[in-house]
């Protein structure tokens, strides 16, 4: 479905293209990817225990497990889009 909005737009270049069809698409694990993927998943576990432990219950330790949960998943997703045969 295409949405078709009622001002001026642009056609995205090539290299927009590219990166929407890279990063909106399902990237099946190959190889060792699903093994590197537990492990970084297990470091950012064992690293929002020991912040949780250390600091007080705050906004700002629920942003730092925000920010932890979010730096997990850039770094599994550089792994998926950016590996051959992606």
């Amino acid at each position: 479905m295409e949405v078709k909005p009622k001002f001026k737009t642009r056609e995205p270049t090539t290299e927009e293209r590219a990166r929407i069809e890279n990063n909106f698409t399902y990237h099946t694990p190959t190889g060792d990817q699903p093994a590197r993927y537990s492990f970084l998943r297990n470091i950012f576990k064992q690293t929002a225990s020991v912040v949780c432990r250390i600091c007080p219950q705050s906004r700002e330790l629920s942003l730092a497990l925000t920010a932890l949960e979010e730096a997990m998943m850039w770094a599994n997703a550089s792994i998926a889009r950016n590996e051959d045969g992606h």
